[in-house]
């Protein structure tokens, strides 16, 4: 049986029956709950004749699985059959089951396959890495005109190329959200009347990457947004059969929506008017360089025609912590010195749960706040919070703690901290520590195995087949002694395959147990030099076989085998040194990939009493944990429009402190816009970013607040170079906290 008691506020939203509905929810006010209640209340009232379903559309995979849940618990209480009556997909899931009813009305095949984002990711880098090679010095007019000439080299070489494939990156996404291909981008700009320099390059590199997606048979998951859109305005009955199966929909995470996303669900409700959406503005933390906007929410619930309603009360946090969340929304909304600034932010404040709530808020700890104002070298914030645990845990074995960073590199040094001081822990980062070692290991072999010749490399692969020898200090003297031998060897075929009479072995005279161990250890490079004829995916499980134990390692080598095989199949002309580069970037995290984790299925912190989470405030969005740990918030992480702030996105070797994606997207737009001759002034997008990026990273100071249920701990450092300042907004709660205790 699954016991939901209602609070009054959820009680009204339970009995909507029909209409536009808008719900501002507060962290932690029961959103899920009430959404799938309300799914299971309609199923159960007769709101759907046969072969209907309720449409429940969510942000991320996880939270289907959540929704499915819960609305399934609900159903099987009531006496009707889970899994009947509704369906739960997140937007690109419902994409592909729109474009799956009609793909040839939108030009693709059954046979299309749908890259994920590290496949599309990749293809991306290639052509953007081809383009800047056919464009050489296409670049140059936006570089600081003081660089040494020396510099422009490198640039071009180490700064440029990522540079670039994140500028295209956003162009394609947000020219797709614009519902542009790229032939129709071509035309508008040949009608322009004087050229758009930043847009032209984004353009060239959408198309080629277009060709590539063709050339490959597959869409990526912007294409299926845009596609599901393009199908349900061609096709006016599948729009009907569709808005017909689907009576209702129910939104959740509704701030996150962009503007195509919207069109989608705004045209499939159409039919109608039964639309529930649901969200937090206050919340909106991916909104950067995107048309999704927490004000879309804001104007959707200001429509004519649209309820609005709000979830206030949240059990989740003290009074104490909920009182520092709305000083923080009040303080934005009246008292920011920045104007523009004023709305990142706004009511409905968070109230506590009503008196006899079932989930009441936890006993109130005032003391359990602490605002450590003093600025601490990196080294030391990370310290400080170590000494920390270290004193807290032992007293709290039940309790629940995690550290919340503003990067994952930042994440990893705090684990490595943790690990040292022998402090539990788990990281829910862009990929586990685990997962790095596996990909890292098995990627050092195909190293080695795509230039067999390098006796540098046979050293490495030593040391990774002996890495276990390697957490002691006497057996690490030893792996270290046959390593450096092994980079001495003049030819490794010598080594590993010798004609008679020429084993270079014989030649070193070394002990009998030296000798033993390298020969042992030809013998295994021999063998994987062999399987070097198997496809990519065979050749590592076969590495695996001689590399790991671990039922987890050997878990991880099968989903990375498959990754790999994968990566071959989309580029037919990839060898070895390419998919052994894929690889490596998985070992350097530089691209996200799931190990056998909770995350796949959404983590629980409640399942890790007693270890510290790891996690950034990016991924801590609809968690929560007993204490939490806020760091880096300074005005690097946390700018505030203010003249010593510096952005991320603004490069040292871009001029005039110009933020060259921003700029291009402004480009972008100005192709439809409808006054062509409203020409961008060079700068004034650049602003703008400053003023949406300071918006969105007050939200996530925000979110990170309201993760604490009943201890929060928030500190700031003065970054790699020390002259970091304690972030504004920080600086303001920290005062006026003093003033309220």
């Amino acid at each position: 049986m699954t016991v939901f008691r209602p609070r009054p506020a959820q009680e009204k939203i339970l009995r909507y029956r029909s209409g536009m509905l808008g719900i501002s929810a507060v962290p932690g006010s029961g959103k899920t709950w009430t959404l799938s209640r309300l799914a299971a209340d309609l199923i159960r009232g007769g709101a759907l004749a046969e072969g209907q379903e309720i449409l429940v559309v969510t942000l991320v995979n996880s939270a289907v699985d959540n929704f499915k849940s819960r609305i399934g618990s609900f159903v099987q209480d009531l006496g009707l059959l889970p899994g009947v009556g509704y369906r739960v997909r997140t937007l690109h899931g419902l994409a592909n089951d729109i474009v799956g009813e009609r793909p040839d009305l939108v030009g693709i095949s059954e046979a299309a396959y749908i890259l994920d984002e590290r496949a599309a990711d990749q293809i991306l880098a290639d052509v953007t890495r081809i383009w800047l090679r056919n464009h050489p010095g296409r670049l140059d007019p936006y570089f600081d005109p003081m660089l040494e000439e020396s510099r422009v080299d490198w640039i071009n070489k180490e700064q440029l190329p990522q540079l670039v494939h994140n500028i295209a990156g956003a162009f394609i996404t947000l020219a797709k959200d614009y519902e542009q291909t790229p032939a129709a981008l071509a035309a508008r700009l040949e009608d322009l009347p004087a050229p758009l320099p930043l847009a032209e390059m984004g353009a060239e590199i959408y198309r080629d990457y277009q060709r590539a997606l063709a050339y490959r048979g597959a869409v990526d998951f912007d294409d299926l947004i845009r596609l599901a859109a393009e199908a349900l305005q061609l096709d006016p009955d599948l729009l009907a059969r569709l808005q017909e199966r689907w009576p209702y929909i129910l939104e959740d995470e509704a701030q996150d929506s962009s503007r195509l996303q919207e069109k989608i669900l705004r045209l499939l409700a159409g039919g109608s008017g039964n639309w529930v959406r649901v969200g937090d503005p206050n919340q909106a933390i991916f909104e950067t360089f995107t048309t999704a906007s927490p004000e879309s929410l804001r104007r959707f619930m200001r429509e004519p025609g649209v309820r609005a309603a709000e979830l206030p009360n949240s059990g989740r946090s003290t009074e104490s912590v909920i009182r520092l969340a709305n000083t923080l929304i009040r303080w934005t909304a009246e008292d920011h010195p920045v104007v523009d600034l004023r709305s990142a932010l706004a009511p409905p404040y968070i109230e506590p749960t009503p008196a006899g709530d079932p989930q009441p808020n936890p006993p109130d700890e005032p003391d359990e706040i602490y605002l450590y104002g003093e600025g601490l070298a990196p080294a030391q914030e990370l310290k400080a919070i170590l000494d920390s645990l270290e004193r807290w845990l032992p007293g709290n074995p039940d309790a629940t703690v995690a550290v919340l960073v503003p990067t994952n590199s930042r994440g990893f040094k705090l684990s490595e901290g943790l690990r040292q001081r022998g402090l539990a822990y788990v990281e829910v980062l862009r990929s586990a520590r685990q997962t790095r070692l596996t990909a890292g290991a098995l990627g050092n072999i195909l190293n080695y195995l795509s230039d067999p010749k390098s006796a540098r490399r046979l050293a490495t692969c030593y040391r990774v087949w002996r890495r276990d020898l390697t957490e002691e200090p006497e057996t690490k003297a030893a792996v270290e002694a046959v390593s450096d031998t092994l980079k001495t060897c003049p030819e490794t075929e010598r080594y590993l395959w010798p004609l008679a009479g020429e084993d270079w072995l014989d030649e070193l005279a070394l002990e009998p147990d030296f000798t033993a161990e390298l020969t042992a250890f030809r013998e295994i490079v021999r063998r994987w030099q062999e399987a070097t004829v198997l496809p990519i995916d065979q050749l590592v499980l076969t590495l695996a076989q001689d590399l790991f134990t671990d039922p987890a390692d050997l878990a991880l080598a099968h989903k990375l085998a498959l990754v790999l095989k994968r990566a071959g199949t989309a580029n037919i002309d990839w060898r070895l040194p390419e998919l052994t580069d894929e690889l490596a970037v998985v070992a350097r995290n530089e691209r996200r990939f799931l190990g056998f984790s909770e995350e796949d299925a959404g983590f629980n912190p409640d399942a890790h009493p007693g270890k510290v989470v790891v996690t950034t405030m990016h991924k801590a969005k609809g968690l929560e944990w007993d204490r939490v740990y806020l760091t880096s918030v300074n005005n690097y992480d946390f700018p505030s429009a203010q003249e010593y702030d510096r952005y991320i996105s603004e490069k040292w070797f871009i001029r005039d402190r110009l933020d060259l994606q921003a700029e291009t997207l402004a480009e972008l737009r100005q192709v439809f816009s409808d006054d062509p001759f409203d020409w961008p002034e060079t700068g004034a997008a650049s602003e703008r970013s400053r003023i949406d990026y300071a918006s969105e990273r007050l939200r996530l100071f925000f979110v990170g607040i309201t993760r604490a249920r009943r201890a929060l701990i928030v500190t700031w450092n003065t970054g790699r170079k020390g002259d970091q300042r304690q972030a504004l907004p920080f600086a303001a709660l920290e005062s006026l906290w003093e003033m309220m205790k």
